[in-house]
């Protein structure tokens, strides 16, 4: 059996694996929702490179801007903000 831990996605709990990445966890929630949307444009950005670089993926963790979904995994009692 596979050990699960709940995050906090806007709000809404869910129940994911434990050890994936917090990118993981949102497609896996999120099915196709944009993680965030540009500041000049409003156009939506999701997870693109998965390694960190191109900083697409960009998220709210525990109320702390700026974090790479792609380069942080997740932990029991995590709240997620996608903007």
């Amino acid at each position: 059996m596979n050990p699960r831990v709940t995050v906090f996605v806007n709000g809404e709990r869910h129940d994911v694996p434990a050890g994936i990445s917090v990118a993981a966890a949102l497609m896996a929630v999120a099915s196709g929702q944009a993680f965030r949307h540009t500041q000049r444009s409003h156009e939506p950005r999701a997870l693109f490179c998965g390694m960190g670089v191109c900083f697409d993926c960009l998220v709210t963790v525990e109320d702390r801007a700026g974090v790479r979904a792609c380069m942080t995994a997740v932990s029991d009692g995590m709240r997620i903000i996608t903007s």
